[in-house]
């Protein structure tokens, strides 16, 4: 990216970073730009194509006519963003207006959405084409996603700030098995690229019945240079050229494109910008002190589930707050004066924390090493008093500590419910969740300081000294604590090590593909019913959650770290058949942070894909200092190659549909793996030798495929 210029924001503002410095409109120098030929001469369109393009922009007035299904189709576009010079990308979203309305007749308020400078790095991108065969096609699949970088892939998808193509894939959305709203989903193989202009095309679609799909007539207008004399198409048409200029440096003919358009994936700058200021604010006004604490009731001997664990102990601890009001669930972001950046409210936010100290610790025959524990979806601290942790907590000599998730905490459940019934509140949910993650990082402040836990005598030994070992903590997140805690990882000052337990990222791809969904599901369903809306839902939402998920970070998670900010090493480990967690998204979050992949990752064709791992090569050797991803195989069916939970395949169906719920449990086919991993005995040797300050990844399975056994094996 030559003559990409570093921007650095003042004040209390971030210092931007080097994908988090968005390249304007005149510095980018794309490949594209720079073989760009003269577009072809326009020619008058046919009087009948006028006055049918005339009707059509009549009947959706600010809508994009390249995709009638929906004003707001194809999803994203820069149809819905205006050039603003004080945005990073030079862009500021758009969106119109009056868009999908609920059953109450509540339409979107638009106003978080415009804050943003871009779309999601992960978003999901739509189009609608009736009936659409995906392999007559040659549409790339989940299942040899490098299909979508050959010659005659009928989508191409080229980031036009460097001219390279982008790998991905294509599914139909399974849910609406309507054609007529049927939505076509494209997914990155790794996130988009911060503040680049993407472009997409398709090309020679067929349909199921064999005949060519004709091109959108708005979309016709403008590859074939017809001048339509109309206002919406004309002043559109050089974002269109520039789309035409890179898809054609790319090697894709324009006159084959079925659609093509562009879109901005939003800044590094408006990504982070946020939860940085709120971390550089609080540590400043922390100072070299953590934060003050209390602490209340200590459980000595918490039982025989637990053996090993001498203390359970819980307190409070407080940190400055960024919302409005009491923080309480639904608070928004407090701003500051021009509304731009959060702002210390006032107060200081009082958390809840937990942690487990281990008797070699609390005897005083070890120090112990500090884990920040995160816990699962809408679930709370309390998760860090369970027999699983407890086991690697006495193990390894390490003292777990949680606090909660605020924003996707057990307190937020309500809030999530409503937001399902009316998008426009949805903002209320990541504002608080960036809280959250604050909270995260000030635990780990606390646990480690000279001033936090351990001078307080719940953590101390016998003696009276301190049973913290070292000046770094660690970080071990499940689930939803690995999408949050890869978050917080990237922005974390007090760890550079992370396990990400059953890792992912991107909440549009795992919803429809997460059984947890499936009861929420219901209300969205009754407020949204139209399927391309709900589709359209899971890409706006994904604009904002990704202020609280890895999603929105994950370009700077273990390079190229933000400002003021170590590199980490992280682990994912990844339950094969996930019921909860899509394992497409933890090989997405993979590529995206440059891991590497444990092989023999499954035992031979356990894999569905037809070419599995694309993009991910083992380390070099053992131990490592590179991110790893890690397979743990407990026998669970494969999962779905569609979006589609994995319990909802005829073959799950068929090979577990008649059991109980006891019997499930106790069948490795049918069994969710999900919780497997973080129990498996190699699991727990990989967090020993990497939670060290010298730390590195290791094989935990000796060259043989990892496998977890059922929990009801377990004795622990």
């Amino acid at each position: 990216m030559r003559g990409l210029r570093r921007v650095c924001a003042v004040g209390a503002a971030v210092a931007l970073v080097v994908s988090a410095c968005s390249t304007s409109d005149d510095d980018r120098g794309s490949a594209s730009s720079t073989t760009s030929s003269p577009p072809p001469a326009l020619k008058a369109i046919g009087a009948d194509d006028a006055a049918a393009l005339s009707a059509q922009l009549d009947a959706a007035p600010g809508c994009d006519p390249l995709d009638t299904a929906a004003c707001l189709l194809p999803f994203p576009s820069n149809r819905f963003t205006v050039a603003d010079a004080d945005m990073a990308s030079g862009r500021r979203v758009a969106l119109p207006p009056g868009q999908l309305a609920n059953t109450s007749g509540s339409t979107l308020d638009p106003t978080q959405w415009n804050r943003n400078d871009g779309f999601s790095p992960g978003t999901p991108v739509l189009a609608h084409f009736e009936n659409v065969d995906l392999d007559a096609s040659k549409l790339p699949r989940q299942g040899d996603i490098g299909a979508s970088m050959e010659p005659d892939s009928g989508s191409v998808v080229v980031d036009a700030d460097t001219g390279k193509r982008l790998a991905h894939w294509v599914e139909l959305d399974a849910s609406a098995p309507d054609p007529a709203h049927q939505l076509l989903i494209l997914h990155p193989a790794a996130a988009f690229p911060e503040g680049h202009r993407i472009v997409v095309g398709f090309r020679g679609l067929v349909s199921t019945d064999g005949a060519d799909i004709d091109a959108p007539l708005a979309f016709r207008a403008y590859r074939d240079s017809l001048d339509t004399q109309l206002e919406a198409i004309e002043s559109q048409r050089d974002e269109m050229e520039r789309g035409f200029s890179a898809l054609r440096a790319a090697g894709v003919e324009r006159g084959k494109l079925t659609l093509a358009w562009t879109f901005t994936i939003a800044s590094g700058r408006n990504l982070s910008e946020r939860i940085l200021t709120m971390r550089d604010d609080a540590v400043e006004r922390l100072g070299d002190k953590a934060p003050a604490f209390t602490v209340g009731e200590v459980v000595t001997d918490p039982g025989e589930l637990r053996p090993g664990i001498a203390r359970e102990v819980h307190g409070t601890f407080r940190v400055p707050s960024y919302l409005e009001g009491d923080g309480s669930p639904g608070s928004s972001m407090h701003y500051d004066a021009e509304g731009r950046l959060p702002a210390y409210a006032g107060y200081d936010y009082t958390a809840d924390f937990t942690c487990q100290v281990p008797t070699s610790a609390a005897d005083g025959t070890k120090k112990a090493r500090m884990v920040v524990y995160g816990h699962g979806l809408l679930g709370g601290r309390g998760e860090v008093e369970n027999s699983q942790v407890a086991k690697i907590a006495s193990t390894n000599t390490m003292v777990y500590c949680a606090t909660d998730w605020i924003g996707m905490s057990s307190a937020d459940i309500g809030n999530a419910v409503k937001i399902l019934g009316n998008i426009s509140s949805f903002s209320t949910l990541p504002d608080r969740g960036q809280q959250g993650i604050l909270n995260t990082l000030m635990l780990a402040r606390l646990m480690i300081r000279p001033d936090g836990l351990g001078s307080n005598p719940a953590f101390q030994g016998p003696d009276g000294a301190s049973v913290v070992d070292g000046d770094e903590a660690y970080f071990d997140g499940n689930s939803q604590g690995a999408l949050m805690g890869g978050a917080a990882t990237a922005v974390a000052q007090d760890w550079t090590k992370a396990v990400l337990g059953v890792a992912s990222m991107d909440y549009s791809i795992l919803l429809s593909r997460s059984v947890d969904f499936t009861k929420y599901f219901a209300v969205m369903d009754a407020a949204y019913p139209a399927r391309i809306d709900q589709q359209l839902i899971y890409g706006l939402l994904q604009m904002l959650w990704d202020r609280i998920e890895i999603d929105g970070y994950a370009q700077h998670l273990t390079r190229d770290p933000y400002p003021k900010t170590p590199k980490h090493q992280v682990v994912l480990d990844v339950a094969f058949g996930d019921h909860q967690v899509a394992n497409v998204t933890s090989e997405m979050e993979a590529r995206t942070i440059g891991a590497a992949i444990r092989q023999p990752a499954l035992a031979a064709g356990r894999h569905p894909d037809a070419k599995p791992y694309y993009g991910l090569t083992p380390p070099k050797k053992y131990p490592t200092d590179q991110s790893l991803l890690v397979y743990w195989d407990s026998g669970t069916l494969p999962p779905p190659e569609a979006n589609i939970t994995p319990t909802a395949t005829d073959e799950y169906r068929s090979t577990c549909g008649g059991l109980s719920e006891d019997e499930i449990d106790l069948n490795a086919k049918c069994a969710d793996s999900h919780e497997n991993p973080r129990r498996a005995p190699g699991s727990i040797r990989q967090k020993d030798a990497l939670f060290r300050p010298d730390g590195k990844a290791i094989d935990p399975c000796d060259g043989k495929p990892c496998t977890a056994e059922l929990r009801e094996t377990l004795d622990y």
